[in-house]
């Protein structure tokens, strides 16, 4: 008797362990369905916001120099002059944020549904963006300054760096892109993302070295995801596909 109740008893646990397995399947899989119907949009959307304010904050980081008008003629040129430095900075900054932007974009043109780490993961990425008008400003007031180099090119590895791992979660074992998306595709957008971070972590420690060369590193990676790659046409072809 005492066989057949342990028997029983053990029956039991199986059947509940069991019961909790399948539960947390359909839970999964119901998640994955309904990342897959609300697709990316509301993620791309909010993402799209903050690039906005970001570089509207940039914007207001410009100042009109206050001259008297008596003597504008003659000193506004020079102050404009004076000024050339801290336009040139906010076009570098204004370049790096429109790469992160096109990247982040064409990243969710292959990523198709979302999960929780995800979001978290896209929150970090833009909480770096959102904090580049700090160092941008930090670089125009103490150009000279090593320091202010470092943090500049810190922020953009950070944010480079989350990217990295969006990516990585995101592919994994198609986890949240096209199954059918091949190997060789999935491979070259990360090389293709982890640039941005090496290039940057380069510079940051470049420039306790040289700020000249530091600097020229940040042009290189501009013109580097400025010119066209094998993912652009693909990336394209997705798009008209959706």
């Amino acid at each position: 008797t005492w066989i057949k109740r342990i028997h029983l008893h053990w029956k039991t646990e199986e059947f509940a362990k069991m019961k909790a397995i399948e539960e947390v399947q359909e839970t999964f899989t119901v998640e994955k369905k309904l990342a897959g119907i609300f697709g990316t949009e509301r993620v791309l959307a909010f993402s799209d916001g903050v690039f906005a304010i970001v570089i509207t904050l940039l914007v207001l980081e410009i100042k009109v120099p206050e001259i008297p008008a008596a003597g504008a003629a003659e000193e506004l040129p020079h102050a404009l002059a004076e000024m050339l430095p801290v336009i040139v900075s906010h076009i570098i900054s204004f370049a790096l944020l429109g790469i992160y932007w096109v990247g982040h974009h064409a990243m969710f043109t292959l990523i198709k549904r979302y999960d929780r780490t995800l979001l978290w993961l896209n929150i970090v990425f833009l909480m770096c963006v959102a904090s580049m008008p700090f160092p941008t400003s930090l670089l125009i007031r103490y150009s000279g300054q090593r320091i202010s180099m470092a943090i500049y090119c810190g922020v953009l590895t950070l944010a480079g760096l989350s990217a990295v791992a969006m990516w990585w979660h995101a592919s994994r074992q198609h986890r949240l892109i096209d199954e059918h998306l091949r190997p060789e595709v999935i491979a070259l957008t990360y090389r293709r993302v982890l640039i941005a971070p090496v290039t940057y972590m380069i510079a940051l420690l470049v420039s306790f070295v040289s700020l000249t060369a530091a600097k020229s590193l940040l042009l290189v990676a501009i013109l580097i995801y400025i010119v066209p790659n094998p993912l652009t046409k693909l990336h394209i072809h997705v798009g008209h596909h959706e």
